[in-house]
């Protein structure tokens, strides 16, 4: 049976987000103000179906397929936000679900640290897909079960401050987003983060999963 982990759409890309996401991924880069969807589901090999699905119903276009043993993440994205709410439910109409069977997600962790040493920040740089973390700067991270949560965390955190996004990782066992920038910036990004990811409704985690 499918496992509907994560279901995250994203009504307008914020800039920072969007630019990651065409860093960092494989397929088409999406811009800034399109809609975009994440999907998360175990195990993780169901998510080719599910977005042969997805394209073959609309004019969406991926830019992320993720398959691991146990879990495997999508995304996909369109000027269209009719579009991309077309592609959400072919998927959820093929996997016999609706979006209300998600994992309520959990903030698994979080940390801010604030004024963070330039070596620390360096370190942290060289494992970052998105801008560089200064020293002296004010840290927050966020951990989510399930992982692609973090994506409506890093785009509402980018709608309500002038944060640094240094890393989203959406893909795994939790998901991780890295937030950098002025102490004040860095408040103010990680309370809309939380409320984000808080607000979300699904259904009560059951069972253990892998790596």
């Amino acid at each position: 049976m499918v496992q509907l982990r994560s279901y995250v759409f994203l009504d307008s890309l914020q800039p920072q987000l969007a630019s990651f996401v065409a860093s960092a991924a494989k397929g088409f880069m999406p811009v800034a103000g399109m809609a975009s969807l994440y999907v998360e589901v175990a195990p993780g090999m169901e998510i080719i179906k599910a977005l042969d699905v997805a394209l073959k119903a609309t004019s969406c276009r991926p830019a992320v397929q993720v398959v691991e043993r146990a879990f495997g993440v999508l995304e996909v994205h369109s000027d269209d936000k009719g579009q991309v709410l077309n592609a959400g439910r072919a998927i959820l109409d093929h996997l016999g679900l609706k979006e209300d069977d998600r994992i309520k997600p959990k903030v698994v962790s979080t940390q801010i640290i604030r004024r963070i040493s330039p070596y620390q920040a360096q370190l942290i740089n060289k494992g970052r897909d998105g801008s560089m973390l200064l020293g002296e700067q004010t840290l927050f991270i966020l951990e989510t079960d399930p992982a692609a949560y973090v994506t409506i965390a890093a785009n509402e955190a980018e709608k309500s401050s002038r944060v640094t996004l240094v890393e989203v990782r959406p893909v795994g066992r939790f998901g991780r987003l890295y937030l950098g920038g002025e102490e004040r910036d860095v408040i103010v990004g990680s309370e809309a983060a939380l409320k984000s990811v808080e607000a979300i409704t699904g259904k009560e985690a059951s069972g253990k999963g892998g790596e």
